[in-house]
């Protein structure tokens, strides 16, 4: 991921010197596994940690290009590390990886630093849930207008738009949290899998040690299932950041500008019309959310690999790890300033939810008329023509209000005179219940 999106707890995962300092702990893990069941001396596995931890400690730059410059002539990239580390650590580097193959330290590593990625990941969700939460509580009487098809519909509460979003992101920590469980499994199980040459009770150590589950089942590899669902929690929740920042940008579209991004002193909208406030925040979300989904794709795809293993996903994996868990961090923290910074205009609101001469509250009229005694398409045929009146007249000299019209028709003011035609469409009525969902979406929080 480029710099411009990368923040630095999560890139730290992914550095090559991270990586290296990974791989060094799974294997002195298994030699100290081995040398307790006996399989190396106990001597060896002593000096592997003792000498090895201060100089997988100190890889910096230089020492990721001395593994690289051995890489290159061993084109392995594990020998060459345990080359390097071997450098190092003396003859008893010998004994480092007995028993083991790659996959073994590669996967363990893969699904360490996926499981640092995933915790980092919920507290950023953590985060925007409690942004979220505070503003919905805020606004959560504060009436406007919801729409379907872009188009007026009914009255809402902006409490509730904002309550909406809180309950999809509840969902998405859930699902991260059992993607986080689901990769956290440690394979040290040798060539296919067989544990023909490492003894299964090492795996069980090393995975305890580092606070992973035992691979049932690893061929060669830890299977790439687990990986998919992990990718396609990120690009749920990515979507969902997406519903999330189109809902600002549509509300911050100077027709209707109920809401809008923060807009910060010395801020430039334009290098060429000053007046500019664009929701570039939420643009940028949309752009992120669009990268992250689409390393799908590939995750699923990796999941059909040949026999026991092939390393047609190792290639994608190196790209789509950092970049999909990097992407969607920042896209989360800047979400998360978006939300808690976002200027709302309840008096706007207000305004649009008033334009239309009182449409949107057909439904209640339609109600109140049924229930008044008048047939359902009668109700309905003269609700229409009353809205549609009041719809094609806006702004026009002669443009008479939703209820003036509906007075008009004999069918309804023969029912409803105009006091409980004011109480049917008295807004209040649709907001009876903004305490019952608030309680539902909030609970378990």
């Amino acid at each position: 991921m480029v710099p411009r999106y990368t923040r630095p707890q999560m890139a730290a995962i992914w550095s090559p010197e991270e990586r290296f300092r990974i791989w060094f702990e799974i294997e002195a893990l298994a030699a100290e596994a081995m040398a307790m069941l006996g399989t190396i001396p106990a001597e060896a596995a002593r000096a592997i940690r003792e000498k090895g931890t201060p100089r997988a400690a100190s890889i910096g730059p230089a020492e990721v290009e001395a593994i690289d410059a051995i890489e290159r002539v061993t084109r392995h990239d594990v020998i060459a590390f345990l080359t390097w580390m071997g450098e190092g650590i003396g003859p008893e580097a010998r004994f480092m990886h007995q028993g083991m193959t790659s996959s073994d330290v590669l996967d363990t590593c893969l699904s360490v630093q996926m499981v640092r990625a995933a915790d980092l990941l919920i507290a950023d969700l953590d985060a925007l849930l409690a942004a979220l939460r505070a503003r919905a509580e805020e606004h959560k009487y504060t009436p406007t207008i919801g729409r379907s098809h872009g188009i007026h519909a009914e009255p809402t509460t902006f409490g509730l738009k904002l309550a909406g979003h809180y309950a999809e992101f509840a969902r998405n920590r859930a699902r991260l949290v059992a993607a986080r469980a689901e990769i956290a499994t440690c394979a040290i199980s040798g060539p296919v899998g067989t544990f023909a040459s490492v003894d299964p009770r090492v795996e069980a150590f090393v995975a305890e040690r580092l606070g992973l589950a035992v691979e049932p089942v690893s061929t060669q590899v830890i299977p790439r299932d687990r990986h998919a669902a992990y990718f396609a929690a990120l690009a749920v929740t990515a979507s969902s950041l997406e519903r999330l920042a189109t809902e600002v940008r549509h509300l911050q579209r100077s027709e209707v500008r109920e809401a809008e991004e923060f807009f910060h002193a010395g801020q430039k909208g334009s290098s060429a019309m000053p007046h500019k406030r664009n929701p570039v925040l939420s643009e940028n979300l949309t752009g992120l959310a669009r990268l992250v989904r689409s390393h799908v794709v590939p995750a699923l795809e990796n999941v059909a690999l040949w026999h026991e293993r092939d390393i047609s996903h190792s290639s994608v994996e190196r790209v789509i790890a950092p970049d999909a868990t990097i992407g969607l961090d920042f896209a989360l923290a800047r979400a998360t300033g978006m939300m808690e910074k976002l200027t709302v205009y309840p008096e706007r609101m207000q305004e649009n939810l008033e334009g239309l001469g009182g449409v949107v509250h057909s439904q209640k009229v339609l109600l109140a008329l049924t229930q008044a005694g008048l047939s359902r398409e009668a109700a309905y045929a003269a609700v229409q023509q009353a809205a549609m009146a009041t719809w094609t007249r806006l702004g026009k000299p002669d443009a008479r209000s939703f209820a003036e019209n509906l007075l008009a028709n004999p069918d309804v003011s023969g029912r409803l005179d105009a006091p409980a035609l004011a109480a049917a469409m008295d807004p209040q009525r649709d907001f009876r219940h903004v305490d019952t969902v608030f309680a539902r979406v909030f609970a378990a929080a």
